[in-house]
């Protein structure tokens, strides 16, 4: 079983781009910021939440993209060691819905303690339910999961096989596919995680 979710667009990027970012601290660590942006986008567009995106949905674009970036720095501004728990993501973020006006929306962790078998039952929940994952990835033994360190980016799809569980995953306005498990264990004995949106 493969599923995709309907993702924004702006210009050719899929989803927002921290490169675009003018802002020095924001164009090196404004990961989680841009993770925020892109949930509050989706949401705006795909569950009539228009009011956590305070510009045209329907006409995104780079620099309104820019200007939201900005408005969601002071919940999730960069700092020294980044955003690097999901408690941290988590308080800033339930910030700015609140200040938005969002009432429904809870956050709840997923800890990278957590089993990957479990982990991945609810990566598939929230993206049946149409709503895309923000993933903390810290330190990982592979290699090939160098550009992903330290680092959070958007799940956007899952793709289940016989022996092994594939998510779609967005990050610096591109996609790509890789195993949930191998990208679970990250051979650390500390982890980052998920964090699942709900209302």
């Amino acid at each position: 079983m493969k599923k995709e979710l309907p993702y924004f667009k702006i210009e050719d990027s899929f989803g927002g781009n921290q490169d675009w970012f003018r802002d020095p601290m924001m164009h090196l660590g404004g990961c989680g910021a841009a993770a925020a942006c892109d949930v509050c986008i989706n949401t705006a567009l795909h569950d009539k939440k228009a009011h956590l995106y305070p510009y045209d949905v329907q006409n995104l674009g780079k620099e309104d993209y820019i200007k939201f970036a900005m408005k969601m720095k002071p919940y999730l501004r960069p700092r020294m060691h980044g955003i690097d728990t999901l408690e941290i993501f988590m308080d800033g973020f339930q910030k700015y819905l609140s200040d938005a006006g969002e009432q429904e929306i809870t956050l709840t962790g997923c800890h990278g303690e957590v089993p990957a078998k479990e982990a991945a039952g609810e990566v598939k929940t929230q993206i049946d339910q149409g709503i895309p994952i923000p993933f903390l990835l810290l330190k990982h033994k592979d290699g090939k999961f160098k550009d992903l360190v330290w680092h959070w980016f958007m799940l956007v799809g899952y793709e289940e096989l016989e022996d092994d569980f594939y998510v779609k995953i967005a990050t610096y306005g591109g996609t790509s596919w890789l195993s949930f498990h191998e990208l679970w264990n990250t051979g650390y004995e500390r982890k980052g995680g998920m964090v699942l949106v709900r209302f």
